[in-house]
């Protein structure tokens, strides 16, 4: 019961909803926090170093502090910031998806923990591709018989 509720695509976007109010809030009250993400949904700009993109673990904590708490906004389900990396100070707009954030924490605790798996679903486009040839097969075919012929609009 549980992993099917957590796999439900309105139990996300439930959860996506409470972290993104949450997350304002915490804007509107100008208290630091972290975030405890899945660094491989995580994109850089500019990218980062292979070096330094190689120390993140699978799952990374970023805390937003300072001029990083100051950049930080959420924008198209986005948590949007900048960051230093490295010694050298590295900088780079982080963009995480509200989703693959796992946990927001103030103060060593957490706050707020997402156990929702979000399932991608890619709606196809169905294009209808009209075979010209298997149109005029077919309209020979109905119109060979000669009870059919009633159904032909006559010009």
């Amino acid at each position: 019961m549980l992993e099917s509720l957590i796999q439900e695509r309105d139990f996300a976007k439930l959860m996506k909803k409470h972290m993104q109010e949450l997350i304002i809030l915490l804007f509107q009250k100008e208290q630091n926090f972290g975030i405890l993400c899945k660094i491989e949904d995580v994109s850089f700009n500019p990218e980062l170093p292979d070096t330094m993109y190689a120390e993140f673990r699978p799952l990374t904590l970023f805390f937003l502090a300072g001029y990083t708490f100051e950049t930080a906004r959420i924008e198209d389900e986005m948590l949007i910031f900048e960051a230093g990396f490295g010694s050298d100070n590295f900088g780079s707009v982080v963009s995480v998806p509200l989703l693959s954030i796992l946990q927001i924490i103030v103060d060593e605790t957490p706050l707020f923990i997402n156990i929702a798996i979000e399932k991608e679903i890619k709606e196809e486009v169905q294009t209808k591709e009209v075979d010209e040839s298997g149109v005029k097969n077919s309209m020979a075919s109905f119109l060979s018989n000669p009870e059919n012929s009633k159904f032909v609009k006559k010009k």
